[in-house]
């Protein structure tokens, strides 16, 4: 089972949209440095949205090279589209990906038992360790507990990313399935909590630009240790909030970019932080101890 701190990996982008390769390498080496337990590639905040069908999988294929194993790479692989999202997992097989993180159809808000035949497809598809993720806020899709646990009795469906910020939900799915099935916070803001109540982990979009506190909160929170936990978590509840100022992953590319761990690049339609939140976000680094 893959637990702990899990960076939802930023794609460093050149001031022309193109994917910086070099950074990339840097990227991965400073988030193993840094003590981060696995690597998200391509997720949301890696911009799979508007990254090209070879670029998403060409990103994902690098992380696992430049990983070398040190730690698991999983890999974001969902689309609306079952097909789609089959071949792109597929390619993450090939890669080497260790596991594969689905985002629910999002835009077409299928019904539950689409979803459930949307998931059980693809897990029937590709044989690798796949990984649900429900985050309602932006697919305009919320799957439900009765549906995670349905999909859960599929052998390679091994867990759910839950990004809603309910922890009573969380906890709740985390008493009904089996030891077998990790569920893990996709809400840096709750995610200290839901480990301290069963998550396995965290796939943090905080852990791009603190990876050592989200990694030793995360660490503190499943040995139970509650307060240690948490008292590395309030040193970042700044971060946490100014991180989502704008649309992720506005705000966390443009506080890497002041951190010089990647350039300004973005691809529209997103487009850099606005000017009016950059003092925000600048105080909320300078309060978390990161020099800018």
């Amino acid at each position: 089972m893959i637990t702990g701190s899990l960076v939802a990996l930023i794609t460093p982008m050149m001031d022309d949209g193109s994917v910086d390769k070099s950074q990339l390498n840097e990227l991965v080496e400073f988030h193993i440095a840094q003590g981060t337990h696995g690597i998200v590639a391509v997720g949301t905040t890696g911009e799979s949205a508007t990254l090209n069908y070879e670029e998403h999988a060409d990103v994902i294929r690098q992380v696992v090279q430049l990983v070398k194993g040190r730690v698991p790479v999983i890999a974001g692989t969902g689309a609306n589209s079952t097909h789609e999202a089959i071949d792109l997992t597929k390619r993450a097989k090939q890669a080497g990906a260790d596991a594969c993180l689905l985002v629910t159809p999002y835009y077409n808000k299928p019904t539950q038992e689409g979803m459930f035949l949307h998931f059980k497809a693809i897990a029937e598809a590709v044989d690798i360790p796949q990984i649900l993720y429900n985050v309602p806020g932006r697919t305009a899709c919320d799957m439900s507990n009765e549906t995670v646990l349905r999909l859960s009795t599929i052998k390679n469906i091994v867990g759910l990313k839950d990004a809603t910020g309910d922890v009573i939900r969380g906890q709740s799915l985390i008493t009904a399935v089996s030891d077998q099935f990790a569920v893990y916070s996709g809400d840096d803001g709750t995610a200290v909590d839901l480990m301290i109540a069963g998550a396995q982990g965290n796939i943090s979009v905080t852990a791009n630009i603190a990876p050592k506190k989200v990694a030793q909160a995360a660490e503190y929170a499943m040995s139970n240790q509650p307060e240690k936990a948490k008292a590395i978590d309030a040193e970042i509840t700044a971060l946490h909030e100014s991180l989502f100022v704008e649309a992720n992953p506005i705000p966390v590319k443009w506080a890497a970019h002041k951190m010089g761990l990647c350039g300004e690049g973005i691809r529209l339609p997103l487009t850099p932080l606005s000017k009016e939140y950059r003092s925000q976000l600048e105080d909320a680094m300078s309060r978390s101890g990161i020099a800018i």
